[in-house]
């Protein structure tokens, strides 16, 4: 009988939380970029599932859930499966900041890339007398940076066989949302403090993104991440959150403000001035794209 009732306890632990209501998650990585979201937020309603907290209301007319993915890779990947399995999710939105590594791009500027990897799924090379070199056994597709050569990832799914790939894409009628309403936002220029940018800042739309467990203050790393990639920002989640997205079937979207230029500012890191700002920024951009698209 206890058997019994324990399996049942996690049947029943298994089902979505609020199935009867079809959302959007809205994810950010860490509390500054998330404000702005929650106070727009109507009918807010709180679920801590697993220490972490699901908002749900309604943001732009649409009905969303907003959480924290923790920051970094293992964090957004375990917090968007979490939500993906406890709500009824149509769309996974990211809402956050990130480093500018395309030289075209400028502080506070938006972001909306076409697809995103993991640059840093990565074999740790062998010095030899030649340079580096990996194991006869394993491969890279991508130029090296010293020591390290960026891999593939396999992903499985419902699509039938496991696969192997680099990139995950942004949804199509997602992006093309973003590219209506880019056009019509005036985006901020300066912080709270009254630290203003030299240029306007822009939605960008298209390009590609990268992510990986490591904050990017280095302008060598920089620009081997632009040239080899052709990324135009680095960040520490969007790509776990593009993966567990692709592999669930689920549209997926980020929407990155830069706060800094990942090490290739004249000066120190300006996150630290300027986060603030990319955060309104990315929540402004975000909650205008929600209230463009169609409701159910």
């Amino acid at each position: 009988m206890t058997l019994r009732l324990s399996l049942a306890f996690l049947a029943a632990s298994a089902l979505p939380v609020a199935a009867e209501t079809s959302r959007i998650a809205v994810i950010s990585a860490f509390p500054p970029e998330w404000v702005s979201l929650q106070a727009d937020l109507e009918g807010a309603e709180t679920q801590v599932i697993n220490g972490s907290e699901f908002v749900t209301g309604k943001l732009g007319g649409q009905e969303v859930v907003l959480f924290l993915s923790g920051v970094s890779m293992v964090n957004a990947a375990m917090t968007t499966q979490l939500v993906l399995d406890r709500f009824d999710i149509d769309a996974i939105v990211f809402s956050g900041i990130a480093g500018g590594v395309d030289p075209s791009l400028n502080i506070g500027d938006v972001a909306v890339a076409d697809q995103w990897g993991q640059y840093l799924e990565t074999v740790m090379a062998r010095e030899t007398g030649d340079g580096f070199e990996i194991p006869p056994f394993l491969e890279s597709p991508f130029p090296n940076y010293g020591m390290i050569f960026t891999r593939e990832t396999t992903v499985a799914s419902d699509r039938g066989e496991p696969e192997t790939r680099f990139w995950f894409e942004s949804d199509p009628e997602l992006l093309d949302a973003a590219k209506t309403v880019a056009d019509n936002i005036d985006l901020a220029e300066c912080n709270s403090d009254n630290a203003c940018l030299e240029q306007a800042p822009q939605i960008r739309v298209g390009g590609n993104g990268v992510s990986g467990s490591a904050f990017v203050d280095n302008a060598g790393l920089r620009e081997w991440i632009f040239d080899t990639f052709e990324a135009r920002v680095v960040d520490m989640e969007s790509a776990a959150v593009a993966q567990v997205a692709w592999a669930n079937q689920t549209p997926f979207i980020a929407f990155r403000s830069l706060s800094d230029l990942a090490g290739g500012g004249e000066g120190a890191n300006e996150m630290d001035v300027f986060m603030s700002l990319a955060s309104e920024n990315s929540a402004l951009v975000v909650k205008e794209f929600l209230a463009a698209l169609p409701r159910d």
